[in-house]
């Protein structure tokens, strides 16, 4: 949870100044930083989604590349459910002083996401002796001041959201349609997990059978 020691560097605007040549130095993009007269500086990050339950975005919005849940029986006109795809990766271009909170209303923005902010956390990722390290970041962090002092490295530092998991699953939080999807959901996975179980014990029988 504790942001490590090079986390904790504070920059002054000379530093800052060589930092940013340096960055711009080893990254092979067009993804530069850049120093605004003012002393804060812009730049891009790049986030990996890594949800597991569906998002809700508004009814009319077609997304033909997610996995649509099957509308309610009653129909429900507000929102409709999506799973994001594994993997699905986006780039923001943000400022020094944008806040972690921020970034993830801009991603949710960006994939008309409906739900509250809060169910969502921005995590940064590290990888050190072998080892996987991830910590939540606070709603007031900056990650690009974060980006800035790892380097463009990604295995030094990447940055991931994820639900906001804090123990059990506080399905208050949930609106009516969300919830509806999510038993709906639920039942094609345990129809489906039951099929295959079936289809598991009839092959074996039938292996038997000829046996005897």
């Amino acid at each position: 949870d504790e942001p490590s020691e090079w986390e904790k560097t504070e920059l002054d605007q000379a530093q800052v100044e060589q930092r940013i040549k340096e960055y711009n130095r080893q990254i092979n993009s067009n993804l530069f930083m850049s120093l605004n007269k003012d002393g804060s500086y812009t730049g891009f990050i790049k986030v990996q989604l890594k949800l597991v339950r569906p998002v809700s975005v508004p009814a009319t919005k077609r997304v033909p590349s997610l996995q649509a849940g099957r509308p309610h029986p009653q129909g429900v006109k507000r929102r409709t459910s999506f799973y994001l795809p594994k993997g699905t990766v986006k780039h923001l271009h943000i400022l020094s002083h944008t806040r972690a909170s921020e970034v993830i209303d801009a991603l949710l923005r960006k994939f008309t996401v409906i739900d509250n902010p809060r169910k969502f956390a921005l995590f940064e990722r590290s990888e050190k002796d072998e080892q996987v390290y991830l910590r939540k970041l606070g709603d007031d962090e900056q990650p690009l001041r974060l980006r800035l002092l790892a380097g463009p490295s990604e295995k030094v530092l990447s940055f991931i959201l994820k639900e906001n998991e804090t123990g059990e699953v506080n399905w208050d939080a949930f609106s009516l349609p969300e919830l509806h999807n999510f038993l709906l959901i639920l039942q094609r996975e345990e129809e489906e997990h039951v099929r295959r179980l079936r289809h598991r014990y009839a092959h074996c029988r039938q292996k038997m059978q000829e046996a005897l």
